[in-house]
């Protein structure tokens, strides 16, 4: 077979967005990756982490490109989604800008009496839930009116880049705040009824950066919280709010905040403790041009997931209070572009797909392992509407066109139903990614569910360098339900650099900065994950099926089986409808019966029936 070298680095150099970063290429074959699917089994329910996405410019939720792609990740994904933004409180004119953004939802007359402005907010709001995904409403940050700045701090950024604004300090009325949290949080009740159950609510971002979103202390957070939690209760009692959202959660501020809310005094009712629904932190693994290459590190990613982890797992009350990882990221700066941090070239190549995938498995495992319960891990990652084709910001489009990531999120957010025991012998081990990263040996892992009469195998081939190897070779072995009966439809999807990545092809035309109309539409047809072959109608033997197949570096392949009698209906026993009203798996629902005895023909066409189906849907 041919084997398809992964060549998205040299792409990005080709394109100039930064120096020689590539290494010469690795030329022996890896071992083949035997991948091993029991789905007989009993199976576990899939804990689908993923569909949680973010971004710090919460004007763009309104624009054209923001409302298009909203609806695209809540078709994505077959759980809901849940959005999350900074600066939903603050005040200014509601004007879209980079690492800035306003609701004007409070401000003071001349007497100092409150003023409410729903509109804005309302706006953004409704983008969301029109979409089709639900809100994660980050409470932050300070209204101006409201801020306890000290004379002379302004109160906007003085850079883009800067975390000086008086949006970033405490209120200089606590009343005030908690008023404002209640009365806003009645009208969400009356024009979003569903609200109180299918919205998540978290109290502001990284506190534990003193010099950053936060000018105050732990205590000044602590009294934050306890003002908030009672004044939502007391409009939206079902609302699950949590906190602290902190950069770093092996740090003490983590520590501190759970044991105030188990033990403490809590400032706004006097009693000891204040409720908790759920638990935030933020994990950013890292990236560095290495041996002139770009280097990932999965390892500290995971690191940082298992310290906070740990240290939830150490307060008995909040052992199994669901945790969202409310920004979990290869890198710190997602308004950063490439020409400003080099080694953030990694967010065109299909690389940062392949390191979303593999982290989303590796904290499903540190879950397990430590007792805990996890909600999501969210992506921050949207656009960056006006900037250059390709630019390198962290984002799953850019002008339009979606990014490699993207088409991972589209394999792995088809996920559905319940998940099967996989071994595959080319999966690393979790101690030894913790420990080492994933240098050396590729990681070749796999997830598997059965969603009603489908089996899904998602596979990946991940390692943190960036640098051009052989593909891996791969074999899987699938035991199938007898139920399927003796022949089974095997269809492929597959990312990598010449699957669903539009931004390889727009190199190879050569990066042009304004594409032409017949250029964009070669883009727009490049970017979604595309069949690897024809679809097969494989023979059942001894209760198995089996494929062999080539896996590039930092490929992705999702392969679903099917009865051949049956193909396309996953509709029975479908555990994937949405809660809250959200978008849901929602099977197709279609049958296609074949005749005994049918011959080839007939074969390839049921076949290609089964694609079809598979194409179309949209959960």
């Amino acid at each position: 077979m041919t084997r398809s070298p992964c060549t998205a680095l040299a792409v990005v150099v080709a394109a100039g967005l930064v120096g020689a970063v590539i290494s010469p290429a690795w030329a022996q074959t890896p071992p083949t990756a035997n991948v091993s699917v029991d789905a007989t089994a009993a199976g576990t329910p899939l804990e689908r982490v993923w569909p949680f996405h973010g971004y710090d410019e919460i004007n763009y939720t309104t624009i054209a490109e923001g409302r298009a792609l909203l609806a695209q990740l809540a078709m994505t994904h077959t759980a809901p989604v849940h959005v999350r933004s900074h600066f939903l409180f603050n005040t200014g004119d509601g004007v879209a800008a980079l690492k800035w953004g306003s609701t004007n939802i409070y401000t003071e007359d001349a007497g100092g009496n409150p003023v409410y402005s729903w509109t804005l907010i309302d706006e953004i709001m409704d983008a969301i839930t029109g979409a089709g995904a639900f809100p994660l409403a980050e409470i932050g940050f300070m209204p101006q009116a409201m801020s306890s700045a000290p004379p002379g701090v302004a109160y906007r950024n003085t850079g883009t880049y800067t975390l000086d604004g008086g949006c970033f300090y405490p209120p200089n009325d606590y009343t005030k705040w908690a008023t404002l949290i209640r009365t806003w949080a009645m009208h969400v009740g009356e024009r979003y009824p569903d609200a109180g159950t299918t919205w998540q609510w978290e109290l502001w971002n990284e506190p534990d950066l003193a010099s950053g979103y936060w000018h105050a202390t732990v205590a000044d957070y602590n009294k934050l919280y306890d003002y908030t939690e009672q004044a939502l209760h007391q409009a939206l009692p079902t609302a699950s709010l949590g906190g602290p959202a902190v950069a770093s959660p092996g740090t003490t501020f983590l520590r501190q905040f759970l044991q105030h809310c188990a033990t403490g005094s809590n400032a706004a009712t006097g009693a000891i403790g204040a409720r908790l629904d759920m638990i935030s932190f933020h994990a950013k693994g890292g990236v560095a041009i290495t041996d002139n290459h770009v280097e990932m590190d999965l390892g500290n990613q995971l690191r940082l997931h298992r310290s906070g982890f740990t240290t939830i797992a150490g307060f008995p009350a909040f052992r199994q209070t669901p945790i969202v990882i409310t920004e979990a990221d290869p890198d710190g700066c997602a308004a950063c572009p490439a020409s400003q941090m080099p080694a953030d070239v990694y967010r065109n190549s299909p690389a940062y797909g392949a390191y979303e995938v593999a982290m989303m498995k590796r904290t499903l495992e540190l879950e397990a392992r430590l007792g805990v319960n996890l909600r999501g891990v969210l992506t921050w990652a949207f656009l960056f509407p006006g900037s250059p084709y390709f630019v390198g910001y962290r984002a799953l489009e850019s002008n339009g066109i979606d990014l490699p990531v993207l088409s991972a999120f589209k394999l792995l957010g088809r996920l559905d139903g319940t998940r099967l025991p996989v071994t595959s012998s080319g999966a690393r081990e979790l101690d030894d990614i913790l420990a080492n990263g994933v240098r050396g040996q590729a990681d070749v892992d796999a997830m598997a569910t059965l969603n009603g009469s489908e089996v899904q195998v998602l596979i990946w081939n991940y390692h943190d360098d960036i640098v051009t190897v052989a593909a891996s070779p791969v074999h899987v072995s699938v035991k199938v339900p007898g139920a399927f009966g003796p022949r089974v439809v095997a269809t492929h999807l597959r990312a990598d650099d010449t699957h669903g990545d539009a931004y390889t092809l727009w190199v190879g035309q050569g990066s042009p900065p304004a594409p032409t109309a017949m250029q964009l539409e070669a883009l727009r047809a490049s970017m979604e994950p595309t069949l690897l072959e024809a679809p097969r109608v494989l023979d059942v033997a001894d209760g198995a099926v089996t494929l062999d197949f080539d896996l590039p570096r930092f490929g992705i392949s999702l392969i679903t089986l099917a009865p051949l009698a049956t193909v396309g209906d996953a509709s029975a026993g479908d555990s994937g409808t949405a809660l809250g009203g959200g978008t849901g798996s929602g099977g197709c629902g279609c049958a296609v019966a074949v005749p005994c005895g049918a011959g080839t023909e007939t074969l390839l066409s049921v076949a290609m029936v089964a694609v079809l189906v598979l194409a179309r849907r949209r959960c």
